[in-house]
């Protein structure tokens, strides 16, 4: 809207008090006329002249109004009047509320000179076509067009109405958050604090306005992990509104969105969900079940409730705003993309990766076409696909979306924003598990240094990037320094996020491993025991995560011999995963794998053997005959055939893990060593010693490079090629 709002005021008081004192403010959504109303029903209400009330009446936005409007004004007034500026910015940003940019663009520009040319380049209203230029260079991810553009809306507002007009605090609102988006996050907060003062000082601490400026200085301190800060502006923003704009405003809707998002990451689901129903209540009542508000509500909520484990009710959700974004804003909106992102996340989680695939696919191609190949969503889209692509085993396409991402955000955004470290962390997440240890180390080092210097060495996010350099030292065999990064990303997880978070969880049981490797099983068991307490609490007794606990625990039981107490654990985990996940999820047969492996142990082959060839058969009908994990249960049910005497069984299944590995995963790979090591086993047991005796040289040959020779696996297959070499007369 054109620098007037005051004038606006002033008229708007005029006319209500001369009868009829009926008053229609007409425009789009989101141009302030609801703040603006309700503005001046309170100013009469306080003179004691108002006894009426506020109406809202919604018409659905029609381009082909907004072009007649444009043209009936352009054949009254002139192609370069300052009203057609104004007809034309209003097409624009109805055109971009749509998704289509690239009609709205030119808009703007024609917008643009008509004002710099009749009004002048310094105009306010120059500088409101300016700022509009400038949202929708930002939306199609043109940081670096869009910045100077905001800084010369800042200057003309600051130099024609002041440096403490609140249309100056507008603008320096608009340039923080393209900041905050850069990772800019010093020069964004000044900026913001900036605008909040202003708004405080010249509209009053009540004003909505100073609730939106808090709600997004919240915003900002809660991406740099500042929560203690954030949430008292989150909470007295939700006040300013429910008081100024009422409880069931659209905009107070917005408040308690942003504040659950907090409570959310901090672990406080049980306050985050009524604050995210209530939103979408008030949506659905105030805007309709149908807006596409109501849907950005929808997946927020549903998100906390996949983060529940409850993922009935959050597919539910997020196939409804699918729904609603496909039916408001087109199939091939922008938004659109994001559902169907989110919806996709839920699917692969559930182990649906067949209908995954194509949503994520979907995605990318909309961002792709929409907002371009190299903008930020798109990388966001490549980045998920090329997760789902990683666990069905397509490393091969999985790799080059992870690099391309990495560019996107580099490029975009810069070598050290923040994304670009959650990106490198994925991509050297692919490397590791291709075995390609020295270039995934030197990529999450990166990634850490950046999450580092950005964020701050207690960031949450920081915790993430010690974790998992942590999870690849431990795969080497470097045990002391994994330790101390472990500890490290306990010690902020706890202090950040708190004792019983979630995510205090998960560094807990990753520690819990180390130690458990080392042999240091009284360290080991008290934490498992704990992650365990906190997702069971925190969680829900049947939750994934909460069988993941109990998968590791009875795993360090079964360690100690405690067969007894390890049994039903396994069991539970089974059962919570069968019933959460399916009968035929991944995560299932992995543990029925670890129940098969402790019946082995107890000698109860029988039983050992049927879990094992089920898990087997869930690998190769879920992930493919050629997938890693599908390797990995062969090679646990050649193991247990060895065990049995079974060889002639188990060597072509040895030989067939080997072959899957050596091809996926390449001829280095620990996992290949594993398979080769088992085979020879087989081959020496069955008197085939000049076939045993290369494959154990080319095991211990790797692991020794890649692990050292004091790493366990090292010495196990250099006991094993001694044993043999000494039952061959050799030394």
């Amino acid at each position: 809207m054109d620098v007037k709002a005051d004038e606006l005021r002033q008229k708007l008081l005029g006319r209500a008090q001369q009868p009829p004192a009926v008053v229609q403010l007409l425009g789009m959504a989101g141009m302030g006329k609801s703040v603006l109303a309700l503005m001046v029903a309170k100013e009469l209400e306080a003179r004691g002249s108002f006894d009426g009330g506020v109406y809202f009446l919604r018409v659905p936005a029609c381009p082909q109004s907004s072009m007649r409007a444009l043209a009936t004004v352009e054949e009254q007034l002139g192609p370069n009047h300052p009203d057609t500026a104004t007809s034309l910015s209003n097409l624009a940003r109805l055109l971009q509320a749509q998704g289509n940019m690239a009609a709205a663009e030119p808009l703007y520009r024609r917008a643009l000179a008509i004002r710099e040319q009749q009004l002048g380049p310094n105009h306010p209203n120059t500088a409101a076509s300016v700022n509009n230029l400038a949202l929708l260079l930002r939306a199609q991810g043109h940081n670096a067009d869009a910045e100077p553009m905001y800084r010369r809306a800042v200057a003309i507002w600051e130099e024609q109405l002041g440096p403490n007009h609140p249309q100056t605090a507008t603008s320096l609102n608009n340039l923080a958050r393209l900041l905050h988006a850069q990772g800019n996050w010093a020069d964004a907060e000044s900026l913001h604090r900036r605008a909040l003062a202003i708004s405080e000082e010249q509209l009053g601490p009540n004003h909505p306005d100073t609730a939106t400026y808090l709600n997004n200085l919240a915003g900002l301190l809660q991406a740099q992990g500042k929560w203690a800060d954030a949430e008292p502006m989150y909470r007295r923003a939700v006040a300013i509104r429910e008081e100024q704009l009422g409880p069931n405003h659209p905009q107070t809707a917005t408040s308690l969105n942003s504040l659950a998002g907090l409570l959310q990451a901090q672990g406080n689901w049980a306050d985050a969900e009524p604050m995210y129903r209530r939103a979408v209540a008030i949506s659905e009542e105030q805007l309709g079940p149908n807006h596409p508000d109501t849907a950005t509500y929808l997946n927020n909520l549903a998100g906390l409730l996949q983060a529940q484990g409850n993922w009935a009710d959050a597919e539910s959700l997020h196939r409804r705003a699918l729904a609603i974004r496909e039916e408001q804003l087109g199939p091939n909106h922008p938004q659109t993309a994001t559902s169907l992102n989110k919806l996709a996340g839920l699917l692969q989680a559930q182990g649906n990766w067949a209908d995954a695939e194509p949503m994520y696919r979907r995605a990318v191609a909309i961002r792709e076409e929409q907002l371009g190949p190299n903008h930020p969503q798109t990388a966001t889209s490549l980045n998920s696909l090329a997760g789902l692509l990683q666990a069905q085993g397509n490393w091969a396409d999985a790799e080059p979306m992870y690099r391309r991402a990495v560019a996107i955000w580099e490029e975009q955004l810069g070598p050290n924003h923040p994304q670009t470290a959650t990106s490198l962390n994925n991509l050297a997440g692919l490397l590791q598990a291709q075995g390609n240890w020295a270039d995934a180390e030197s990529l999450h080092r990166r990634a850490l240094a950046i999450s580092e210097e950005q964020l701050g060495p207690n960031h949450p996010q920081t915790a993430t990037s010690l974790n998992n350099l942590a999870g690849l030292l431990h795969a080497q065999g470097n045990w002391a320094d994994a330790e101390s990064l472990h500890r490290r990303a306990l010690a902020i997880s706890e202090e950040q996020l708190g004792p019983h978070h979630p995510d205090t969880a998960t560094y807990l049981n990753n520690l819990a491993r180390l130690l458990q490797a080392q042999g240091k099983w009284a360290d080991a068991e008290p934490m498992y025991r704990r992650a365990l307490a906190i997702r069971e609490e925190q969680l829900g007794p049947n939750h994934p995560q909460t069988a993941t606990s109990l998968n590791n625990l009875a795993g360090l039981l079964q360690a100690q011999g405690n067969w007894a107490d390890a049994e039903p654990m396994y069991r539970r985990a089974v059962a919570i995963r069968e019933e959460q996940l399916g009968p035929n999820h991944p995560q299932t047969a992995a543990s029925l794998n670890n129940l098969a492996g402790l019946l082995k142990d107890q000698g109860k082959w029988a039983d050992a053997e049927s879990l094992h060839r089920r898990a087997l058969a869930i690998s190769e009908e879920q992930l493919g005959p050629n997938h890693p994990d599908t390797a990995t249960s062969l090679n646990n049910l050649a193991g247990l055939l060895q065990a049995q005497g079974k060889w002639a069984d188990a060597e072509p299944m040895y030989r067939r893990a080997l072959a899957i590995r050596e091809e996926q995963l390449g001829p280095n790979h620990p996992g290949t060593a594993t398979s080769l090591n088992g085979l020879a086993v087989v081959l020496e047991a069955r008197g085939n010693w000049a076939d045993a005796e290369p494959m154990y040289r080319r095991a211990l040959a790797f692991l020794g490079e890649q692990l050292g020779p004091n790493h366990p696996d090292t010495v196990v297959i250099a006991g094993n090629l001694a044993r043999l070499l000494k039952g061959q007369g050799r030394s």
